[in-house]
């Protein structure tokens, strides 16, 4: 089993890397392989909409060689955690970009698969960010794996989030909970438990 994480900083080995490598860390003490897809600093476009990844077996039409080749992974994957610092009370830009591409393009690779968002901060704004992060999820069917505190540190170096010692404990509970979902999960479909079927969606967006 694998757990694909994706770094939503543009700093490779700065804050929010740091809480996902202890993440990974705990996984590996669990038998659980994982993988930290750095997004870097190159700009990422948003999605227009244009629905175009529906007649393209749900890749992006822009080829940018990031959203494409994290569907790819995401394939393969059984458990994501997506990281991002804090900026204006909000998650990164980047990510969310990413996130509206590869949510539209290839929602089914991420449906009924744990997922967990991850944050960083100086002070505040981690809450509102988790929020936001974690609808990605929910819409998805996708079960969301906690730790006993929200999932986020505090510090404004990777120095300092390794001082966070309540936030690091953390970031070792949430790879530990999300190892035990993995293996449930595996347990359940070797007794042919799977997902509950959708029945087809009642739309009432027209009620105001």
């Amino acid at each position: 089993m694998k757990v694909l994480m994706i770094n939503g900083s543009c700093r490779a080995n700065g804050c929010t890397f740091t809480a996902l490598s202890v993440v990974a860390d705990a996984l590996k003490e669990e038998g659980i392989d994982s993988e930290i897809v750095q997004m870097g600093g190159a700009p990422v476009r948003d999605c227009i909409g244009c629905r175009k990844c529906a007649e393209l077996d749900n890749k992006c039409v822009f080829d940018d060689d990031l959203v494409n080749k994290i569907i790819e992974k995401a394939k393969q994957a059984d458990g994501f955690i997506f990281g991002s610092p804090v900026y204006y009370a909000h998650p990164s830009g980047r990510i969310l970009s990413l996130l509206d591409r590869v949510f539209y393009a290839s929602s089914a690779v991420f449906a009924g698969k744990p997922g967990a968002c991850v944050v960083s901060a100086r002070r505040a704004g981690t809450t509102a960010s988790i929020d936001v992060l974690n609808k990605y999820l929910t819409i998805n069917r996708m079960p969301v794996v906690s730790a006993r505190y929200w999932n986020m540190v505090h510090g404004n170096s990777a120095e300092e989030v390794m001082q966070d010692k309540e936030g690091i404990q953390n970031m070792r509970i949430l790879g530990k909970n999300m190892a035990w979902l993995l293996k449930c999960i595996e347990a359940g479909r070797e007794k042919d438990i799977d997902m509950p079927a959708l029945p087809e969606i009642e739309r009432t967006n027209f009620i105001r």
